[in-house]
């Protein structure tokens, strides 16, 4: 890598993994809470209609967390949910899509105590790509609770072509810990075992830089750019999700790693 990029990367992290990144995010909604089971429902869900603009994630982020009465545990064991009436919480996911959610988050509960529960039973740390094994394990609770329906509308399905973007930006709020904005609850796994949320800016931006040659924001994608990452920082490598998401969103003048 060379000295210049490797350089860039560290000091746009640094610059954009600072406290008043959490204002403008969706992790301040785990942030809300201290409970662990509370923080995995919230991380979950945000993440989950983390999709389009920003303002409008967290406005419906908190129109969601409201709709539990601020109670996220509570709210998925007494089946709250149950009552939830027709309507939307964002853009294509509505409050049929909550509903089928929660009810699998309660099996979950009541059968592992919490998702990194579940996590540990199924051996994730064990795992080449322990966020897609997590998936393959909530998506079959999710269904077993909902009388055998699939809904990709709250996980997704196609895990052998997936970037799985919202739950890895999940795992970075839930395992990362650095004390700074995300918030390192589990322990399941490290962070050297995450996988970057390669989303459009991410991706983008490591194309500019010649870090991602693969053409499609898919599952490959994630594997090659992690790759690339944990080349620089073996023990973070998703710390550089900050820098390649602050550029990508910022438009910044990129160097040709080529010139």
């Amino acid at each position: 890598m060379d000295a210049d990029l490797k350089e860039l990367l560290d000091r746009e992290a640094a610059r954009i993994n600072n406290p008043d990144f959490i204002a403008e995010d969706p992790v301040q909604f785990p942030r809300l809470f201290t409970d662990m089971r509370d923080i995995e429902i919230a991380a979950l869900l945000s993440a989950t209609i983390a999709w389009g603009n920003r303002k409008m994630i967290c406005r419906n982020c908190q129109k969601m967390l409201n709709l539990m009465e601020m109670r996220p545990y509570d709210y998925v064991m007494d089946q709250g949910y149950e009552e939830l009436p027709d309507g939307n919480v964002h853009r294509t996911f509505f409050n049929a899509n909550l509903r089928y959610y929660l009810r699998g988050l309660r099996r979950v509960f009541e059968k592992y105590g919490s998702v990194q529960g579940l996590a540990r039973a199924e051996h994730i740390a064990e795992q080449e790509l322990p966020a897609w094994k997590l998936v393959e394990a909530l998506n079959r609770e999710l269904c077993a609770a909902n009388g055998g329906v699939a809904d990709s509308r709250c996980l997704p399905q196609n895990l052998d072509q997936t970037a799985l973007k919202r739950i890895n930006m999940a795992l970075r709020w839930l395992v990362r810990r650095d004390g700074i904005v995300d918030l390192g609850v589990w322990d399941v796994i490290t962070p050297a075992q995450l996988y970057i949320p390669l989303d459009v800016h991410v991706s983008r931006t490591s194309r500019d830089l010649g870090l991602l040659s693969r053409a499609s924001n898919d599952k490959r994608s994630v594997i090659e750019l992690t790759s690339t990452l944990r080349a620089i920082r073996p023990d973070d490598p998703v710390i550089y999700d900050y820098a390649l998401f602050g550029l990508g969103m910022e438009a910044k003048s990129l160097p040709n790693p080529h010139s």
